[in-house]
């Protein structure tokens, strides 16, 4: 019997995501003010192109598509250096990164619930339904 499933593992790498892009963000919203500063970003959509290029389902039927095992996939940090908003060659923008950071709260709030739900479910299994 595995006590920690995949959906354990799933939320656990979403919070190192989720960690991770705050970390981005709030070096981005510190450094707005510091010449040629370039913001960075935490990509995950590249690694999900890459997923999606090698899927490897299993089939059950033969229009299914082939099963694949995404693993421990990392998420990359990426620097915008194709852009610049103000003068002194600094391209963070304020506005995208307060709501950016909002947005990342929100997920990384739902994250946790969730987990909380689970462990509280391991909880109720251990202690006999009580």
């Amino acid at each position: 019997m595995k006590v920690i499933d995949n959906t354990m593992r799933t939320l656990e790498n979403s919070l190192h995501y989720s960690t991770a892009k705050n970390k981005a963000i709030s070096n981005n919203i510190a450094n707005v003010d510091t010449p040629n500063y370039k913001a960075q970003n935490v990509s995950f959509q590249s690694m999900l192109d890459e997923a999606s290029n090698n899927l490897n389902l299993k089939k059950t039927y033969k229009k299914h598509l082939p099963e694949t095992n995404l693993g421990n996939r990392q998420h990359s940090i990426r620097t915008n250096n194709h852009t610049t908003y103000n003068h002194n060659g600094n391209n963070v923008d304020m506005d995208k990164e307060m709501a950016d950071l909002a947005e990342n709260q929100i997920f990384y709030r739902s994250l946790v619930d969730r987990l909380n739900g689970k462990f509280q479910t391991m909880q109720t299994v251990i202690r006999g339904g009580k």
